[in-house]
Formats: C-alpha cells, sequence, structure tokens
C-alpha cells in the first residue's frame, strides 16, 4: 500500500459471507484487504492519512466512500460462494491470542488449524457458514507454547485477554459466569492442529458451586441442576486437581448399591445433593484442601489443566507412534454448555457420515437419551445406535442429517461429528475428518468422484499409504465362519484380525509385544 490513504476504514468485518459481498462489490475501490478483523472502534471511521504498517496486518479494509448498492442476486450468489469455497485467512501477523465465535460470525476460519487447533478452527468454520455451535472462544496454539516455555504459568496479558473473550459469550447468551440468577456454565477442551481423539483433556459444567447450582435448580429443576454438579466435581477433580475418577466412581456405586438401584438415571435428586456432599469429601481426602468454589478460579485451573495435557504421558505416546512433530501445543476451546441430560427430549451422540468401516453412505454412530458427551465416549453408559434419535427427536434428527450434507459438501470430505440435543434442539459440537479403514477409504473415495464432491487427482489423495497397508492385513470375510465359536463381542478399535494371548491393559501389551 502507498504511504498515505484518504477514504474509511470498513470493520468490523466478522465472517467470511460479508468478506466476499465487500470484496464483491468494492474490490476495485479497495486498497488493501486482509481478512476478518474485529475492532473496537466504531463501525466505520475516517481517515486521512495510513502507513503500510500494524493498521494493515491487523485486517482493515481501506476503500473509498461507500459504493452504491447492488442487487439482492449479487448477495445470494456470493453467499452460495462463501458457504461453498470460504477464502482462508493469511497467517496472522500479530500477537492475538484469543479468537470468539458465535453463530453467524467467527474470527477465525478452517484454515487456521495452526493457530486454532482442529476443532476450533472446524468450531470457527461451522459457525460462520450457520450451523447451531454453542458461542465460545478459541485460546491458541502460540499461547500453550508460550505457557510451557514460562515454567507452566500463564503469559502476560493472556488472563485478561480470556476475561475479555468471555465477555463476548456472556453478552451473547445473556448468561453469567458465577451468577446464580443468570447462570453460565462452561465446557474446556483440547484441540491439537491435528486430532489426537481422547489423548488431551475436557471439562465440562464449569462455573457451579453451592450457590450456582441452588438458583440453576431453580431454573431447570433440581435433579439435572445436582446432576451436573456432580459430574463437574468428579471431571474437574480428575481432569484438572489428578484425583483418580476411580475414588468418585466408588461412592456412585455404593450409593446406587445402597439406594437399590442399577443406573445412575434411577437417583433422585435427594440422592445426587447426597453424591454430591460425598464427592466433595474425596477432594479432602485426596488433596486436603476444600473444592475451589471460584468460578473464575475454576476456569483458570481447567485452561493451565489442558495445557499440561499436552504433555501427558499418553499424549507424548500418541505423537509418537503417529509419528506427528512440529506442533506448536493445544488451543482450549472454551465453549457455553448445553444439556443433553435435561430429560428425555435432551440427548447426546457421535457418529460418522459414512460408515468407518465399510464406507457406505449412511450415517453411521451412537446415541444417549438424557445424557452428556462423556458418557458416551467414556463408556459410563451402554450407548444406542443413532436409529434410536431418529424414532425419538425426528426433528432434531432431521435438521441433524441435513447438517451431516452441509458438511461434507463443504468440506468434501466424511466427517466424524459430535452433536448434543437439548430440549429437542439440535447442537453441533464439533466437526473432523473422520478416521477409516483402508477398505472405506477406498469405497469413500471413489464413491465421491461419482457423486461430484470430489475430483480423481482429490480423491487418490484421500487414500493413504497406511490405508493401503491395512487391506493386505487378514480379514473375516464370511461371519457365518466364526460366528458359532464368538466367546466375547465389544466394539472393534483396529482393522483386520489377529491370534495372541489377551492382555487388559496397554502396558501390558507394550511390554509383551518387546518381549516377542
Amino acid at each position: 500500500m502507498s504511504s498515505a490513504v484518504k477514504g474509511m476504514i470498513i470493520g468490523p468485518i466478522n465472517d467470511v459471507y460479508t468478506q466476499r459481498v465487500l470484496k464483491e462489490k468494492s474490490g476495485d475501490q479497495i486498497d488493501h484487504f486482509r481478512g476478518i478483523h474485529v475492532s473496537q472502534w466504531s463501525s466505520r471511521v475516517r481517515v486521512t492519512r495510513c502507513h503500510d504498517s500494524q493498521n494493515t496486518a491487523n485486517g482493515f479494509a481501506f476503500a473509498t466512500p461507500k459504493p452504491k448498492r447492488r442487487e439482492p442476486a449479487l448477495r445470494n450468489r456470493v453467499r452460495s460462494q462463501a458457504i461453498l469455497t470460504p477464502v482462508s485467512d493469511p497467517t496472522p501477523t500479530t500477537r492475538k491470542r484469543v479468537f470468539t465465535f458465535g453463530k453467524g460470525r467467527s474470527e477465525g476460519n478452517k484454515g487456521m488449524k495452526s493457530l486454532l487447533g482442529g476443532k476450533g478452527a472446524n468450531l470457527a468454520e461451522m459457525a460462520s457458514i450457520g450451523l447451531s455451535v454453542p458461542p465460545g472462544l478459541t485460546i491458541s496454539t502460540e499461547a500453550c507454547q508460550d505457557y510451557q516455555q514460562n515454567g507452566k504459568k500463564l503469559p502476560d496479558g493472556l488472563w485478561e485477554e480470556i476475561l475479555e473473550g468471555l465477555e463476548c459469550v456472556e453478552k451473547e447468551m445473556g448468561a453469567f459466569l458465577g451468577d446464580p440468577s443468570k447462570p453460565l456454565l462452561l465446557s474446556v477442551r483440547s484441540g491439537a492442529a491435528v486430532s489426537m481423539p481422547g489423548m488431551m483433556d475436557t471439562v465440562l459444567n464449569l462455573g457451579l458451586n453451592d450457590e450456582v447450582v441452588a438458583g440453576l435448580a431453580a431454573k431447570s429443576g433440581e435433579r439435572f441442576a445436582y446432576d451436573s454438579y456432580r459430574r463437574f466435581l468428579d471431571m474437574f477433580g480428575d481432569v484438572v486437581l489428578g484425583i483418580p475418577h476411580s475414588s468418585f466412581e466408588e461412592k456412585l456405586e455404593k450409593l446406587k448399591n445402597a439406594k437399590g438401584v442399577r443406573l445412575d438415571t434411577e437417583l433422585s435428586a435427594s440422592d445426587l445433593k447426597e453424591l454430591v456432599e460425598q464427592y466433595k469429601s474425596v477432594y479432602l481426602e485426596a488433596k486436603g484442601e476444600k473444592f475451589p468454589s471460584d468460578p473464575k478460579q475454576q476456569l483458570q485451573l481447567a485452561v493451565k489443566a489442558v495445557f499440561d495435557s499436552w504433555d501427558s504421558l499418553r499424549a507424548i505416546k500418541y505423537r509418537s507412534i503417529n509419528q506427528i512433530t512440529g506442533l506448536k501445543g493445544t488451543a482450549v476451546n472454551i465453549q457455553c454448555m448445553v444439556f443433553g441430560n435435561m430429560g428425555n427430549t435432551s440427548g447426546t451422540g457421535v457418529l460418522f457420515t459414512r460408515n468407518p468401516s465399510t464406507g457406505e453412505k449412511k450415517l453411521y454412530g451412537e446415541f444417549l437419551v438424557n445424557a452428556q458427551g462423556e458418557d458416551v465416549v467414556a463408556g459410563i453408559r451402554t450407548p444406542e445406535d443413532l436409529d434410536t434419535m431418529e424414532s425419538c427427536m425426528s426433528e432434531a434428527y432431521k435438521e441433524l442429517v441435513e447438517n451431516c450434507e452441509i458438511l461434507e459438501r463443504h468440506y468434501k470430505d466424511m466427517m466424524d461429528i459430535e452433536f448434543t440435543v437439548q430440549e429437542n434442539r439440535l447442537w453441533m459440537l464439533q466437526c473432523r475428518s473422520g478416521k477409516r479403514t483402508g477398505k472405506a477409504a477406498v469405497k469413500v473415495a471413489v464413491d465421491m468422484v461419482n457423486e461430484g464432491l470430489v475430483d480423481t487427482r482429490t480423491a487418490i489423495k484421500m487414500v493413504e499409504p497406511q490405508h493401503l497397508d491395512q487391506l493386505l492385513h487378514p480379514q473375516f470375510e464370511d461371519p457365518s465362519a466364526y460366528k458359532d465359536k464368538v466367546i466375547a463381542m465389544g466394539l472393534p478399535a483396529s482393522p483386520g484380525a489377529a491370534v495372541g494371548q489377551i492382555v487388559f491393559s496397554a502396558d501390558d501389551a507394550e511390554a509383551w509385544h518387546a518381549q516377542g
């Protein structure tokens, strides 16, 4: 850009769609355009001089006075272009470390995985194309790197940036962290640039304490409120303070036996209140101090715990096995909680848009009524087939199917999706490219060419060398050959058939393998 420009700063530019409309309508009049930027200034500010420095790097668009309005057809055409082929922001040159998102707006996109992590980038992308994503903020991988290099202390100014981002979420939701009358609860999740499923940590229902749970109970019922509270006490103790999950699980099992029930869903509100007090005693027994009741302290501790989980033994081992190198760390995604445990009109699930074992074009997943996401992935309850959702929540299921089709067209790939239904309203929590077997990879690639989603060059890249290697593994092609000899059943964890002795821990398997 030249040394001086007279004109107008166009800002804030909140999403890819608005960005494209502006470029299409005024492209010949814009001197410099660098993507999305949310400014604290007013939406239009006159300038008389601007140098090629910080302002241009931050993403302002400099234009001559507002162009005349074009016909609506242009806006509609550009909207469809934005959804199908979104632009990618350039690599940020600023040290912005917290990026917010909500329905129809985001400060990031899917091209920013190295900075926002896969989960954060995809949350921003889903928000920008209009899917129902709970509002939130993402702390960058660079902040994690700074944390590690700073002796595992939050770098200067980061906490203030987090609180500023949190204010955006509170304003959008009309609820506030730690406010019993308008309680806002949060989820805190990890998200590296490369998917590492199950390797790092998550905390749900953050923000609860004795005062907030009473306010939540007044709004949503005692059983739901105290069920959420006991889950938070368990997860926070395990993930953040290192108290073994088994310490809480033992209390739960003893209470269920004492009450004569088999499932935790059969416990009453008064039972759960009793369980909450027992869970609090676990903190005193294990740590010699009380559960931290200040919601902002809870949030800060949870952010640190997610950063720390980047260096957990299981995460380090996973990166070593999968030859994942060169990453800065994990991002942290802080989102407004949505609840799948608010009764029989709520639930949670995970799915693949196609069968990850065979590649068949059919939704494949699991769903639990009146449950939270960790219940599905942690094996706390046995999930049901996704067809269960279609029969009991038909409208939410219909929207889910439509969203799956949108995401496949948008990403041009088979997707792995997490979702929650709160009182019949669908919320999309995560999407990423789905893991698949070699057999499925070949079928998905061929089918997507036939469906016109990808060209042959892209399809070839969708089949990786390890997929071809899997096809050489021994397989049970005909179930009838072994059906009468099955002694146990479970969920598949790897492709192929294997013969050997059974072990009950990953450490034993590794040790036995080393011994030949």
